[in-house]
């Protein structure tokens, strides 16, 4: 009797041992996914503030059962905002990790070479911070038969108009100054820029450009300032946005200073300090908890990495938001497949409660855009912080913005 019970014990502990093995075997096959960013160097307040926001939403995510009963793994790669490096980050990403998406890329520069290899491997990409306009059009039929390029960020069209919009038209500035970096991203939101000020028949009296690591702008800003300009507009990221603001205070030159959403990024806040105040620039995320998701998203960023502003709120909002759109698109599909994830984001039947906006069917099959105009409004540098420069803008129902229905 005895030894049937022994028996009998081993052999329900062999059981429950399979089960746990095959539990572990189980969870062990996560969903892999790719994030690549700057986390060092000039452009890292937006890499790091994306990643740690996409990290919160794949721990909600994973913690909530995953998807399709398999956890999300992120694969992490610093791009160091060059594109050589996001060229080799992709491709190992893509063969020797065997990513089913990937996420980021906060500079256009190194999107535009990087996620080429993504296409012809037909893997998904959502672009949560990059702004460069041709970014998701790089791949657009007829000349390719569908385009796995997708986007959670205002795009420099959006962003230039507003920019011109609130110069010329709210504001009545009649002599802009262009002020832009040398890379991709500087100077294609320069000509968006351009030509948003030429359909208000306005044409900027200086055009300066500047590079990377540029420390003096003085020579940019005294052409300008000798050309009658009354409003400086910007297209760079935030340490040379701070040179200008700094630059500009040197010179004694009061004039307005408005430009993209890296205005609000913390080291041109941090760097610029008492002269960065008023710089105003278009937001998809001011960090205020004006909704419960907001709240919810502040506190629990502020919990997990110990800080009371986020670097970027913009990026880690869109990060955030990346995550949720991707994991509800891999539910869909059923699949990590990459033509049937692209198929379910070009077509998602269920509504996403995301940070930025509430996105209903935010994708189609000829559009790969989430944000519409109607979605970022301006901020502005007030003290260390960015808060809305028009409150009335983000009022009551004002607070979320959503995509029109085609």
């Amino acid at each position: 009797m005895r030894l049937r019970s022994m028996v009998a014990a081993l052999a329900a502990g062999v059981a429950v041992f399979g089960l746990a093995f095959s539990g572990a075997a189980y969870a062990a096959d996560p969903i892999k996914i790719g994030l690549t960013g700057p986390f060092t160097g000039g452009s890292s307040s937006m890499g790091v503030s994306m990643r740690d926001g996409v990290k919160l939403a794949v721990d909600e995510v994973n913690k909530a059962g995953g998807v399709l009963g398999r956890p999300l793994q992120l694969i992490e790669r610093d791009d160091e905002a060059k594109n050589e490096v996001g060229v080799q980050i992709a491709q190992e990403l893509i063969n020797k990790e065997g990513v089913v998406a990937t996420l980021g890329y906060i500079n256009t520069g190194v999107a535009l070479a990087s996620q080429r290899f993504y296409q012809e491997a037909e893997i998904p990409v959502i672009n949560n911070v990059a702004t460069g306009t041709l970014i998701s059009k790089q791949f657009v039929p007829p000349d390719n038969k569908n385009n796995y390029i997708f986007r959670t960020s205002a795009n420099d069209a959006i962003q230039s108009a507003m920019i011109a919009e609130e110069a010329v038209k709210r504001q009545g500035f009649k002599k802009p100054a262009i002020l832009a970096d040398s890379t991709n991203y500087g100077q294609l939101g320069r000509a968006d820029l351009v030509k948003a000020l030429a359909t208000m028949g306005v044409k900027p009296v200086a055009e300066e450009k500047f590079n990377i690591g540029d420390t003096d702008m003085t020579a940019q800003l005294l052409r300008a300032k000798e050309a009658g300009a009354d409003v400086v507009l910007t297209y760079a990221i935030g340490p040379e946005l701070a040179q200008i603001a700094n630059g500009m205070a040197k010179l004694g030159w009061k004039v307005p200073m408005i430009g993209s959403w890296t205005l609000s990024m913390a080291n041109f806040i941090d760097t610029a300090g008492a002269n960065g105040n008023g710089a105003m620039m278009p937001q998809t995320f001011i960090q205020l908890p004006d909704t419960p998701k907001r709240k919810a998203f502040i506190e629990a960023y502020q919990a997990a990495y110990k800080i009371d502003r986020m670097p970027s709120p913009v990026s880690a909002a869109q990060g955030y938001d990346s995550v949720l759109l991707l994991a509800a698109a891999i539910k869909q599909a059923g699949s990590t497949d990459g033509r049937k994830v692209r198929d379910a984001l070009e077509n998602l039947n269920t509504k996403v409660e995301g940070v930025v906006t509430v996105y209903d069917k935010p994708f189609s099959a000829t559009d790969h855009e989430a944000i519409t105009a109607n979605i970022p409004v301006f901020g502005l540098v007030k003290d260390g912080r960015v808060v809305a420069a028009h409150p009335e803008d983000i009022a009551g129902d004002k607070a979320v913005r959503v995509k029109p229905k085609n």
